[in-house]
């Protein structure tokens, strides 16, 4: 008599085998024939009844939901000749949901048995349930190319604008896609090279003007070497990727963890929930549960999935795209932890006292699935008392336990004083066209500090565990400022009036009274600037020397594995420190640990480069409509060759030349950042307010000039400004120059008096 499987085993099956899930296919599976299969059918009926099963036709499926990243089986087109697909992963109620793919002129021709990888779009039409976009087609990875197109007599070509290459591409006329010469346009190759001739290709999307601002982050891209095309291997293995069933995890489906994200979020990679701690030895404490996308699942230690995603390091995030670390099959699907959609997970149960103070925490790995995704604002607004139909079901048992947590949570920042600097965020608002339409700076809300508290608990909860168990680890630090920063910092804060004590074991606590002495005054905005700069940047390292800027002791990245690899490497360890599966740190990992530190750490400051570049370009493309008017700033850097401002309006930095600033000579005196006029004695430090007038913005480059007007409201001193340049004295043979020179020494020499007495 065969062995009649628990309901904990029939559910495990049908989550590791989602297309084989036919009652026939299941009893093949554990080997059931004859009468038993009596009991079979009785089992599978009462999970149905207690809702953990939905029949639909001959096949038993999780009663979930459909992934807005998902592989489709195309069909063949209907009488309209509308094409429609058949979702390869449904887990929801009833017959899967008819979508139908919306096909742009660029993309390739698809037709009956085709698999494709598509985002879709949740519509309410007679005809269908879902409206799909095409990413690409599964088995396909063609070569993509960024150039400007040029028009020949029997057809085109694309010239790459990447200066290490010379590669061309013949673009028929049937593929050009009505680009111009001269477009900036992105192509993927269409066939080999021939014997003879260019290889051809196929124009995907026209960018148009290079300078425009929708090339902005592609050139950035291509200037910075981020690779930002997958190889075929890479693609390959990804797209041969199942989703991960309940075998050897804790079953998590029953919390109602949620994610909270920004509304165009592209990836979620954590989700929370926390309630009242039962524990009588605990009052006033909480449970606080942080699950993470098991991405260790899917790419394994030395696969070409591996290796791809430590070349990239991380995610390179732009207003306009993202490069990803990892292929869209993994991280906008089966690692994205979609509402509804069950998913593979990593999560941290966390006990807090009432004061905030975690008591104990344990690590799982597990299978969840998100009751909700809902995004900062909407989450702020429940809370605010502004309940919407997504919110409503969520605000008692979900959102508020989550707010009650924090409130505890903020009493031990209270005591610990991480660094708290206020620095607005700015966000770049662009059109369909890629045309900056605002410049604005996001809201700073509890919701987002909420999120960002439980995901400081959870990093620090996974570096002791990994410390207890004496596994290797990749620590994220952050050390103290250096003594010249230090220095520079005080020169600012003594320019403002303030004072930042010298002769003592730096701590937060320090900065922060500070920045709290400078808080609701007009120099509050440059101190957080300034200290900003004082500090060291942070990076990844085996050994642990503590992160100073969050006050901790013990500090790892755990929390954003589909875009960071320093967090996938963190949870191989904990894996395998658990001895949970085989899918854990390898030995080479182990091997390149510092190697993979600090490649990593050069890939974040990479990216970090070229997302500034590509901001300050979008800024500059923004203002070269406005070339002329007038705007406010403060001076926020000062060299030889002129003085930084940034503006209050938008945030953008633009650069004064000292040779526009009257007809006079500057002396520039590095050690307290300043430049004072010979003839007049101005002086132009950091943190002075003035008025300036734009008179070049230049997209391409980024570059902003400005022209000074006023310096602390008031005028600019008379220094023979139009009254025709004339010739300079010779440096040094001017007696005026010679006595301003002497003066300033003097009041230098005076100041390191000063400050040796105090």
């Amino acid at each position: 008599m065969s062995r009649i499987p628990s309901k904990a085993e029939i559910l495990d099956w049908i989550s590791a085998h989602p297309t084989q899930t036919s009652k026939r296919d299941i009893a093949k599976a554990f080997g059931i024939k004859g009468a038993d299969r009596i009991d079979l059918k009785r089992i599978l009926k009462e999970l149905e009844a207690e809702g953990h099963l939905q029949k639909r036709s001959k096949t038993y499926r999780d009663p979930e939901g459909l992934p807005p990243v998902s592989v489709l089986t195309v069909k063949a087109p209907n009488e309209d000749g509308d094409l429609f697909a058949h979702p390869m992963e449904w887990h929801g109620e009833g017959e899967a949901p008819r979508v139908l793919v919306i096909t742009r002129a660029s993309d390739p021709a698809l037709g009956r048995g085709d698999k494709i990888l598509a985002r879709l779009t949740e519509v309410s039409e007679a005809d269908h349930d879902f409206e799909a976009r095409l990413i690409r087609r599964i088995g396909t990875n063609p070569k993509r190319i960024l150039g400007l197109y040029r028009q020949g007599a029997e057809g085109g070509r694309i010239v790459p604008i990447d200066k290490a290459s010379s590669n061309e591409w013949f673009v028929p006329p049937e593929a050009a896609g009505g680009a111009k010469d001269g477009e900036l346009v992105e192509a993927e190759q269409s066939g080999p090279k021939g014997r003879l001739g260019l290889p051809r290709a196929r124009i995907v999307e026209r960018l148009g003007d290079p300078t425009a601002p929708k090339a902005v982050s592609l050139i950035a891209i291509y200037q910075h070497g981020i690779p930002d095309q997958f190889p075929d291997r890479v693609i390959a293995e990804a797209d041969q990727a199942k989703p991960t069933g309940l075998k050897g995890r804790e079953d998590l489906r029953e919390l109602p963890l949620v994610t909270i994200d920004p509304p165009d979020a592209r990836d979620h990679d954590d989700a929370c929930y926390a309630h009242a701690d039962d524990d009588p030895n605990n009052p006033g404490g909480h449970i606080i549960w942080v699950a993470i996308a098991d991405v260790a699942a899917y790419v394994k230690s030395g696969s070409n999935l591996d290796r791809e995603a430590r070349k990239r390091g991380n995610s390179s995030y732009f207003p306009d795209r993202v490069v990803p670390m990892l292929p869209d099959r993994l991280s906008g699907d089966l690692c994205s932890l979609h509402e509804g959609v069950p998913r593979p997970c990593i999560a941290v149960r966390m006990q807090i006292d009432a004061e905030g103070n975690k008591i104990s925490h344990r690590f799982v790995r597990g299978l969840m699935a998100s009751a909700a995704s809902l995004h900062y604002a909407e989450v702020q607004a429940a809370m605010d008392g502004r309940v919407s139909d997504k919110t409503a079901p969520f605000l008692i048992n979900v959102i508020e336990p989550l707010y009650a947590a924090y409130t505890a949570l903020l009493r031990a920042r209270a005591v610990r004083q991480p660094l708290e600097l206020d620095l607005p965020e700015r966000k770049i608002v662009l059109d369909d066209h890629g045309q900056v339409t605002s410049v604005a700076f996001r809201d700073r809300l509890d919701a987002h500090r909420l999120i960002e508290e439980f995901m400081v608990l959870a990093n620090v909860a996974a570096a002791e565990t990994l410390i207890e168990k004496r596994a290797p680890q990749l620590f994220r630090v952050h050390e103290e400022p250096a003594d010249d920063k230090l220095d520079a910092l005080r020169e600012t804060a003594r320019a403002a009036g303030l004072n930042l004590a010298k002769g003592q074991v730096l701590q937060t606590r320090h900065l922060n009274g500070l920045l709290d002495a400078a808080a609701g005054t007009d120099d509050a905005e440059l101190i957080n600037i300034s200290t900003l700069r004082s500090m060291q940047q942070a990076y990844y390292s085996p050994e642990n020397f503590g992160h100073f800027g969050l006050a901790l002791r013990n500090y790892a990245h755990f929390t954003s594995p589909i875009r960071r690899y320093a967090d996938l490497i963190v949870h191989r360890s904990l894996i395998k420190s658990h001895g949970w599966a085989e899918d854990g740190l390898s030995e080479q990992d182990v091997e390149q640990l510092e190697e993979t530190a600090k490649q990593i750490s050069d890939t974040e400051r990479r990216s970090m480069v070229a997302e500034r570049d590509t901001t300050d370009r979008y800024l500059a493309a923004y203002l070269s409509e406005r070339v002329g008017n007038e705007f406010s700033g403060r001076i926020s850097g000062v060299a030889r060759f002129g003085v930084f401002v940034k503006l209050d309006e938008t945030g953008a930095d633009g650069l004064v030349p000292v040779r526009s600033i009257g007809r006079e000579f500057f002396h520039f005196d590095a050690e307290i950042g300043a430049l004072t006029g010979v003839d007049t004695g101005m002086t132009l430090s950091v943190g002075q307010r003035v008025t300036v007038r734009l008179s070049e913005a230049t997209a391409i480059t980024g570059g902003i000039e400005l022209e000074l007007l006023t310096l602390e409201d008031a005028k600019l001193p008379d220094s023979g400004r139009g009254r025709g340049r004339g010739r300079r004295s010779p440096a040094g043979r001017s007696p005026k120059r010679k006595a301003a020179k002497s003066k300033l020494k003097a009041a230098k020499t005076k100041r390191k008096v000063e400050r040796r007495r105090k």
